[in-house]
């Protein structure tokens, strides 16, 4: 690994590679939730491959469905097409199963930690135990989506 040192401060040409690459990341993914702008469109300005909308075609059918409520607790709709349909029971399963992973890949990660030698070279590091940790955030996002599917009697 390659690495200098100007005036006590370490480059890691690696790291920055990774740093524009996540930051590239965040910006598209960011970009998903902007709302598209409302702009007229002039009759010069037209692609010949953009789509036709008709006029008697009304606006609010282009935008998605609204997901407000009111109440404790949100529709089963809120969950998408398909966990809205899928029971609460195995939702919780999914939730416990994902939790299991994820706290196996911490502990596995623990105990590379006191290899000697593993900070130094970064043998500590596994790919699978960092894929694995993403089962945290799916246990958490999949016992609320259990939560809303018993809540609503499912």
């Amino acid at each position: 690994f390659f690495f200098f040192a100007s005036r006590n401060i370490i480059y890691y040409p690696k790291m920055a590679r990774l740093s524009i690459l996540l930051l590239a990341a965040i910006v598209a993914v960011s970009t998903a939730f902007v709302p598209a702008a409302q702009t007229a469109t002039r009759a010069t300005n037209q692609v010949a491959f953009a789509p036709k909308i008709s006029s008697e075609q009304s606006s609010t059918t282009l935008f998605a469905e609204d997901m407000t409520w009111e109440g404790e607790y949100p529709p089963s709709k809120v969950l998408g097409p398909i966990m809205s349909k899928m029971p609460s029971s195995t939702l919780a399963i999914i939730s416990m199963v994902s939790l299991g992973v994820c706290v196996y890949s911490c502990v596995q990660s623990g105990l590379l930690l006191r290899e000697p030698g593993a900070v130094e070279d970064g043998s500590w590091v596994k790919w699978y135990y960092v894929v694995e940790g993403f089962g945290g955030p799916l246990a958490w996002g999949t016992h609320v989506a259990s939560w809303i599917q018993r809540k609503n009697g499912m």
